[in-house]
């Protein structure tokens, strides 16, 4: 967390986003899908205790090796409306940090599943669960928000989404997934968000070399099934710094605004 020396997106991130020691605890639980089971490594943002009554969001983070790389993310979420408005909790993939397990399409939609039957076991309902994607994350964001899973979140919300890895190879991505998420069904987001009502934000860099905002998040954006969509596209934002050139005040009040729509 804030001890981390390693690498990390929004390093410079204002101390007026610090999350109290309080208010930030490592949870664990298990995903299990037909390839086999597997321990999962947590941190939620808040008060465990106000679940059954907060809203909460959940986070499911980019193709980085673990959390510590988006803790500074996962504060500014924390900060909507305020610190701790919202409860927030993000969790490792399989063979991501600490989880257990390999990473796979399959594994990583059982383990947000996961993430979310452990929301559900301390009392969070669908209404009051927004799922926020970046990167690599719009993946299960999309599929936990179309399909039917454990929980159904009332909002979606993507930033830098991919539109499928079949175009992430056509135009050389280096967004660099394992293998096996490429050797059996392949990841298509841009076909899976037709099946999306839930009111969506989508936001994307001008500037993201990483996942082009053409080829990727407006192909992403335009082929949204329901009626409520929200764009924000930010000039010279790149791939990782999109809040910051935003700016954090207006990052934040954005996804405020969408949520309490």
């Amino acid at each position: 967390m804030d001890a981390y020396t390693g690498s990390k997106e929004l390093p410079n991130l204002p101390a007026i986003y610090d999350v109290a020691l309080n208010m930030r605890e490592l949870v664990t639980f298990t995903s299990t899908s037909d390839e086999g089971s597997a321990k999962l490594y947590g941190v939620y943002l808040g008060d465990q205790t106000k679940i059954s009554t907060d809203t909460v969001i959940l986070y499911c983070h980019g193709n980085a090796k673990h959390m510590d790389n988006y803790w500074n993310r996962a504060k500014l979420l924390a900060h909507i409306g305020g610190a701790h408005h919202y409860g927030v909790l993000v969790f490792d993939y399989r063979g991501y940090g600490m989880s257990e397990g390999e990473s796979s399409e399959k594994n990583i939609y059982a383990d947000a599943d996961a993430a979310l039957k452990w929301l559900q076991s301390k009392g969070l309902t669908s209404n009051r669960l927004i799922i926020y994607g970046y990167s690599l994350g719009s993946a299960p964001s999309t599929e936990m928000t179309a399909g039917n899973y454990t929980l159904k979140p009332s909002k979606l919300i993507l930033e830098a989404p991919f539109a499928s890895s079949a175009v992430m190879v056509q135009d050389g991505s280096k967004l660099a997934l394992p293998g096996s998420y490429f050797t059996s069904a392949k990841i298509n987001n841009a076909d899976k968000i037709k099946q999306v009502t839930q009111p969506f934000l989508w936001m994307h860099g001008k500037a993201d070399s990483f996942l082009s905002i053409t080829t990727h998040g407006e192909v992403v954006y335009k082929n949204y099934g329901g009626s409520k969509k929200e764009a924000h596209r930010i000039p010279f934002a790149e791939h990782d710094d999109l809040p910051m050139a935003m700016g954090y005040a207006n990052y934040l009040s954005a996804l405020d605004s969408f949520i309490t729509q």
